[in-house]
Protein backbone atom coordinates (compact mmCIF):
# COMPACT_ATOMS: atom_id res chain seq x y z
CA UNK A 1 0.00 0.00 0.00
CA UNK A 2 1.29 3.57 -1.00
CA UNK A 3 0.86 6.06 1.71
CA UNK A 4 -0.32 9.63 0.36
CA UNK A 5 -0.94 12.50 2.77
CA UNK A 6 -1.79 16.20 2.37
CA UNK A 7 -4.72 17.40 3.47
CA UNK A 8 -5.60 20.67 1.61
CA UNK A 9 -4.77 23.16 4.61
CA UNK A 10 -1.11 22.47 4.40
CA UNK A 11 -1.20 24.01 0.52
CA UNK A 12 -1.94 27.26 2.08
CA UNK A 13 0.41 26.57 5.22
CA UNK A 14 3.15 26.26 2.37
CA UNK A 15 2.22 29.87 0.97
CA UNK A 16 1.54 31.18 4.72
CA UNK A 17 5.72 29.86 5.58
CA UNK A 18 6.67 31.67 2.27
CA UNK A 19 5.32 35.00 2.82
CA UNK A 20 6.07 35.30 5.93
CA UNK A 21 9.93 34.54 6.24
CA UNK A 22 11.21 37.42 4.77
CA UNK A 23 10.56 39.41 8.20
CA UNK A 24 12.06 36.52 9.87
CA UNK A 25 14.97 36.44 11.89
CA UNK A 26 15.13 32.55 13.17
CA UNK A 27 13.32 29.44 12.05
CA UNK A 28 13.13 26.89 14.94
CA UNK A 29 12.03 23.61 13.23
CA UNK A 30 10.67 20.95 15.13
CA UNK A 31 11.97 17.36 14.26
CA UNK A 32 10.53 14.00 16.30
CA UNK A 33 14.27 12.82 17.52
CA UNK A 34 13.17 9.24 16.85
CA UNK A 35 12.82 10.26 12.76
CA UNK A 36 14.79 13.46 12.24
CA UNK A 37 14.95 13.25 8.76
CA UNK A 38 11.40 11.63 7.90
CA UNK A 39 10.14 14.48 10.14
CA UNK A 40 12.20 17.18 8.41
CA UNK A 41 10.34 19.22 5.22
CA UNK A 42 12.58 19.59 2.20
CA UNK A 43 9.55 22.52 1.41
CA UNK A 44 10.77 24.41 4.75
CA UNK A 45 14.61 23.34 3.72
CA UNK A 46 14.11 25.40 0.24
CA UNK A 47 12.32 28.47 1.38
CA UNK A 48 14.37 29.11 4.55
CA UNK A 49 17.56 28.94 2.06
CA UNK A 50 20.63 30.44 4.34
CA UNK A 51 18.49 31.51 7.28
CA UNK A 52 19.79 30.52 10.88
CA UNK A 53 17.90 27.56 11.85
CA UNK A 54 17.41 25.24 15.37
CA UNK A 55 16.30 21.75 14.45
CA UNK A 56 14.92 21.18 17.71
CA UNK A 57 14.76 17.11 18.68
CA UNK A 58 11.98 16.51 20.61
CA UNK A 59 10.65 13.73 22.20
CA UNK A 60 14.29 12.91 22.93
CA UNK A 61 12.83 10.96 25.78
CA UNK A 62 11.74 8.16 23.65
CA UNK A 63 14.72 8.16 21.41
CA UNK A 64 17.81 6.26 21.82
CA UNK A 65 20.11 9.00 23.62
CA UNK A 66 23.23 7.83 21.54
CA UNK A 67 21.76 7.87 18.63
CA UNK A 68 20.40 11.77 19.35
CA UNK A 69 23.81 12.61 20.23
CA UNK A 70 25.07 11.59 16.76
CA UNK A 71 22.08 13.96 15.41
CA UNK A 72 23.18 16.70 17.16
CA UNK A 73 27.00 16.86 15.85
CA UNK A 74 25.72 16.07 12.48
CA UNK A 75 23.11 18.97 12.62
CA UNK A 76 25.99 21.31 13.89
CA UNK A 77 27.97 20.55 11.26
CA UNK A 78 26.05 22.60 8.72
CA UNK A 79 26.14 26.22 8.43
CA UNK A 80 23.44 28.45 10.10
CA UNK A 81 21.81 25.57 11.89
CA UNK A 82 22.18 24.08 15.81
CA UNK A 83 20.68 21.45 17.30
CA UNK A 84 19.13 20.87 20.69
CA UNK A 85 17.49 17.75 21.89
CA UNK A 86 14.80 17.96 24.57
CA UNK A 87 10.94 17.26 25.69
CA UNK A 88 8.58 20.01 24.85
CA UNK A 89 6.68 20.09 27.79
CA UNK A 90 9.68 21.25 29.55
CA UNK A 91 10.34 24.76 30.99
CA UNK A 92 14.28 24.12 31.25
CA UNK A 93 14.38 23.07 27.84
CA UNK A 94 12.52 26.11 26.11
CA UNK A 95 14.45 28.45 28.41
CA UNK A 96 17.84 27.12 26.79
CA UNK A 97 16.40 26.74 23.21
CA UNK A 98 15.37 30.69 23.81
CA UNK A 99 19.02 31.68 24.95
CA UNK A 100 20.04 29.32 22.18
CA UNK A 101 18.42 31.64 19.48
CA UNK A 102 19.55 34.76 20.72
CA UNK A 103 23.21 33.68 20.70
CA UNK A 104 22.54 32.61 16.89
CA UNK A 105 20.88 36.23 15.81
CA UNK A 106 23.08 38.66 18.25
CA UNK A 107 21.68 42.17 18.42
CA UNK A 108 17.91 40.90 18.96
CA UNK A 109 15.75 39.80 21.79
CA UNK A 110 16.56 41.81 24.18
CA UNK A 111 13.50 43.23 25.61
CA UNK A 112 13.23 47.29 24.86
CA UNK A 113 15.63 46.87 21.30
CA UNK A 114 14.96 45.14 18.49
CA UNK A 115 12.51 41.77 19.21
CA UNK A 116 13.32 38.38 17.76
CA UNK A 117 11.11 37.29 14.98
CA UNK A 118 11.21 33.28 15.09
CA UNK A 119 9.71 31.37 13.08
CA UNK A 120 8.22 27.49 14.79
CA UNK A 121 7.66 24.72 11.91
CA UNK A 122 7.17 20.97 12.00
CA UNK A 123 5.23 18.38 10.69
CA UNK A 124 1.46 17.53 12.24
CA UNK A 125 2.05 15.96 15.81
CA UNK A 126 5.52 16.48 16.51
CA UNK A 127 4.86 18.18 19.52
CA UNK A 128 5.48 22.31 18.04
CA UNK A 129 2.38 23.33 19.62
CA UNK A 130 3.39 21.89 22.77
CA UNK A 131 6.42 23.54 22.55
CA UNK A 132 5.20 26.81 21.88
CA UNK A 133 2.84 26.83 24.77
CA UNK A 134 6.12 25.98 26.98
CA UNK A 135 8.51 28.77 25.73
CA UNK A 136 5.13 31.39 26.04
CA UNK A 137 4.39 30.11 29.55
CA UNK A 138 0.73 29.66 28.66
CA UNK A 139 -1.77 27.44 26.57
CA UNK A 140 -2.01 29.63 23.09
CA UNK A 141 -1.94 26.99 20.95
CA UNK A 142 -4.39 24.21 20.47
CA UNK A 143 -2.37 20.56 21.38
CA UNK A 144 -3.75 16.77 20.50
CA UNK A 145 -2.89 13.37 19.72
CA UNK A 146 -4.36 13.60 16.35
CA UNK A 147 -2.29 15.39 13.21
CA UNK A 148 -3.31 18.76 11.70
CA UNK A 149 -4.19 20.08 14.90
CA UNK A 150 -3.10 23.84 13.67
CA UNK A 151 -4.59 25.05 10.58
CA UNK A 152 -3.92 28.65 11.00
CA UNK A 153 -0.75 31.14 11.44
CA UNK A 154 -0.63 32.85 14.47
CA UNK A 155 1.74 35.27 15.93
CA UNK A 156 2.65 35.31 19.59
CA UNK A 157 4.69 37.97 21.10
CA UNK A 158 6.10 36.55 24.63
CA UNK A 159 6.94 39.46 25.85
CA UNK A 160 10.41 38.95 26.71
CA UNK A 161 11.94 40.19 23.11
CA UNK A 162 10.80 37.70 21.41
CA UNK A 163 7.68 37.33 18.94
CA UNK A 164 6.69 33.72 17.44
CA UNK A 165 4.95 33.21 14.61
CA UNK A 166 3.16 29.32 14.69
CA UNK A 167 2.01 27.54 11.45
CA UNK A 168 0.41 25.22 10.79
CA UNK A 169 2.01 21.49 10.64
CA UNK A 170 3.52 20.86 7.03
CA UNK A 171 3.99 17.81 4.88
CA UNK A 172 5.18 17.92 1.60
CA UNK A 173 2.68 17.04 -1.35
CA UNK A 174 4.11 13.45 -2.08
CA UNK A 175 5.93 11.06 0.28
CA UNK A 176 8.51 9.60 -2.48
CA UNK A 177 10.32 7.85 0.34
CA UNK A 178 7.88 5.24 1.92
CA UNK A 179 10.30 4.13 4.21
CA UNK A 180 10.31 7.85 5.16
CA UNK A 181 6.75 7.39 5.23
CA UNK A 182 6.30 4.37 7.08
CA UNK A 183 8.42 6.02 9.27
CA UNK A 184 5.93 8.80 10.24
CA UNK A 185 3.01 6.51 10.04
CA UNK A 186 4.38 4.77 12.93
CA UNK A 187 5.01 8.12 15.07
CA UNK A 188 1.08 9.10 14.32
CA UNK A 189 2.39 12.15 12.11
CA UNK A 190 0.29 10.96 9.33
CA UNK A 191 -3.53 10.47 9.79
CA UNK A 192 -4.79 6.91 10.20
CA UNK A 193 -6.74 6.68 7.02
CA UNK A 194 -3.51 7.13 4.50
CA UNK A 195 -1.79 3.79 5.48
CA UNK A 196 -2.78 -0.19 6.16
CA UNK A 197 -1.89 -0.29 9.75
CA UNK A 198 -0.68 -4.27 10.01
CA UNK A 199 1.52 -3.63 7.13
CA UNK A 200 3.23 -0.57 8.62
CA UNK A 201 3.61 -2.24 11.87
CA UNK A 202 4.74 -5.53 10.15
CA UNK A 203 7.46 -3.14 8.76
CA UNK A 204 8.58 -1.63 11.69
CA UNK A 205 8.95 -4.46 13.53
CA UNK A 206 11.33 -5.58 10.95
CA UNK A 207 13.53 -2.82 11.30
CA UNK A 208 13.27 -3.35 15.40
CA UNK A 209 14.49 -6.92 15.21
CA UNK A 210 17.45 -5.52 13.22
CA UNK A 211 18.42 -2.70 15.72
CA UNK A 212 16.77 -3.41 19.15
CA UNK A 213 15.90 -7.25 19.29
CA UNK A 214 15.93 -7.27 23.37
CA UNK A 215 13.66 -4.52 23.68
CA UNK A 216 11.40 -6.14 21.80
CA UNK A 217 11.82 -9.61 23.74
CA UNK A 218 11.92 -7.85 27.09
CA UNK A 219 8.73 -5.96 25.87
CA UNK A 220 6.43 -8.65 25.05
CA UNK A 221 7.89 -11.62 27.19
CA UNK A 222 9.27 -13.52 23.77
CA UNK A 223 12.40 -16.04 24.78
CA UNK A 224 13.92 -15.65 21.00
CA UNK A 225 12.00 -13.46 18.11
CA UNK A 226 9.86 -15.70 15.66
CA UNK A 227 11.92 -16.05 12.33
CA UNK A 228 9.59 -13.54 10.47
CA UNK A 229 8.22 -9.60 11.89
CA UNK A 230 4.91 -11.30 10.57
CA UNK A 231 5.06 -13.62 13.24
CA UNK A 232 6.61 -11.67 15.67
CA UNK A 233 3.43 -9.01 15.03
CA UNK A 234 1.15 -12.85 15.60
CA UNK A 235 2.62 -13.62 19.08
CA UNK A 236 2.35 -10.55 20.34
CA UNK A 237 -1.41 -10.45 19.26
CA UNK A 238 -1.36 -13.88 20.82
CA UNK A 239 -0.14 -12.79 24.01
CA UNK A 240 -1.95 -9.82 24.48
CA UNK A 241 -5.29 -11.45 24.05
CA UNK A 242 -5.94 -9.90 20.14
CA UNK A 243 -7.89 -12.68 19.35
CA UNK A 244 -11.13 -13.89 17.26
CA UNK A 245 -13.23 -16.38 17.61
CA UNK A 246 -11.68 -20.01 16.84
CA UNK A 247 -8.24 -18.69 18.72
CA UNK A 248 -6.66 -16.76 15.45
CA UNK A 249 -4.63 -13.61 15.60
CA UNK A 250 -6.75 -10.15 14.77
CA UNK A 251 -3.59 -7.97 14.11
CA UNK A 252 -5.22 -5.06 12.81
CA UNK A 253 -6.13 -5.15 16.78
CA UNK A 254 -2.42 -6.24 17.07
CA UNK A 255 -0.55 -4.00 15.24
CA UNK A 256 -2.98 -0.91 16.85
CA UNK A 257 -1.50 -2.04 19.94
CA UNK A 258 1.96 -2.49 19.02
CA UNK A 259 2.37 1.06 17.35
CA UNK A 260 0.56 2.57 20.31
CA UNK A 261 2.50 0.93 22.59
CA UNK A 262 5.64 2.34 20.38
CA UNK A 263 4.41 5.78 20.23
CA UNK A 264 4.14 6.13 23.93
CA UNK A 265 7.56 4.68 24.33
CA UNK A 266 6.29 1.36 26.21
CA UNK A 267 8.88 -0.74 24.14
CA UNK A 268 12.18 1.38 25.14
CA UNK A 269 13.64 3.88 23.78
CA UNK A 270 14.55 3.57 20.00
CA UNK A 271 15.58 5.74 16.73
CA UNK A 272 14.24 4.22 13.84
CA UNK A 273 17.03 6.93 11.93
CA UNK A 274 20.62 7.69 12.19
CA UNK A 275 22.80 10.04 10.63
CA UNK A 276 24.60 9.38 7.47
CA UNK A 277 27.49 7.24 7.34
CA UNK A 278 26.82 6.22 10.92
CA UNK A 279 27.06 2.20 11.25
CA UNK A 280 23.46 0.65 12.37
CA UNK A 281 24.03 -0.18 16.57
CA UNK A 282 22.03 -2.08 18.82
CA UNK A 283 20.49 -1.82 22.39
Amino acid sequence: MIIDWYPGHMKKAKEQIAEALPKIDLIIEVLDARLPVSSANPILAYLRRDKPCIKVLNKQDLADDAVTREWVRYFDRQQNVSAIPLEAKERRSANALLKLGRKMVPGRGIRGLKPLRVMVAGIPNVGKSTLINTMAGKKIARVGDKPAITTCHQQVDLRNGILLNDTPGLLWPKLDDQAGARHLAASGAIGENAYDTSSVAVATIAELSASYPNLLKQRYKLPELPETSQMVLEEIGRRRGCLVSGGEVDLHRAAELFLRELRDGKIGRISLERPPMTPSGTD
